[in-house]
């Protein structure tokens, strides 16, 4: 078939019955779902031929290109001829929603990889944790408060200041063996109150 025999699209060899796809666009443009369907059949394989290239995916390509040919519908009245064809316009709606289905998509890999940089792998809930590590704290406060004032002393400054056993004994001005057995004493009542086993 020569380049003279062939028809532009939309229209038929013997003198263009159909309309041309402005005209069909037109239509659309004025509610005529008869035209959409004809515009229909003529476009959405190249809209989705374009879409497929861009996605490399069929099911989305089928959902943009959708997309594309309901875009087209609602804003047929919109077209505006002097900028250029019917084709050049659905095409270029068309590859805008492939493009911005791609950038969606990096998007939320980004996302994901970014929160998952962010957050290192966790074998535990935040919350539960920090209520557990909450209660623990008010339990170790009022075992500590069943000390005698001496234990609770002794033991304060080994475990929370990090002081040795002779500097505990030089801070409360008492013998060595004294502290040493005040603390000993101290933590087996912590530890019964706790009820930590042994």
């Amino acid at each position: 078939m020569g380049a003279r025999d062939r028809s532009p699209v939309g229209e038929d060899r013997l003198g263009g019955s159909p309309p041309g796809l402005e005209e069909l666009l037109q239509a659309v443009g004025r509610g005529d779902r008869g035209a959409f369907e004809r515009l229909y059949e003529v476009l959405a394989p190249r809209v989705f031929g374009l879409v497929l290239r861009v996605l490399r995916d069929r099911a989305h390509s089928e959902e943009v290109a959708q997309e594309v040919l309901v875009e087209v519908w609602r804003s047929a009245a919109r077209f505006e001829p002097a900028k250029g064809s019917v084709l050049a316009w659905v095409l270029t709606i068309a590859h805008r929603r492939a493009i911005d289905r791609v950038r969606s998509a990096q998007a939320g890999t980004d996302r994901e990889e970014r929160a998952a940089r962010l957050e290192p792998h966790r074998s535990f809930d935040e919350v539960s944790e920090l209520v557990v590590g909450r209660l623990e704290g008010e339990r170790l406060r009022r075992c500590l408060g069943n000390l005698t004032e001496m234990q609770r002393e002794s033991v304060t400054f080994a475990y929370y200041g990090g002081y040795s056993y002779r500097e505990v004994a030089e801070l409360v001005k008492a013998p060595l063996g004294t502290v040493k057995t005040r603390m000993r004493d101290g933590l087996i009542r912590l530890r019964d109150c706790l009820g930590v086993e042994r």
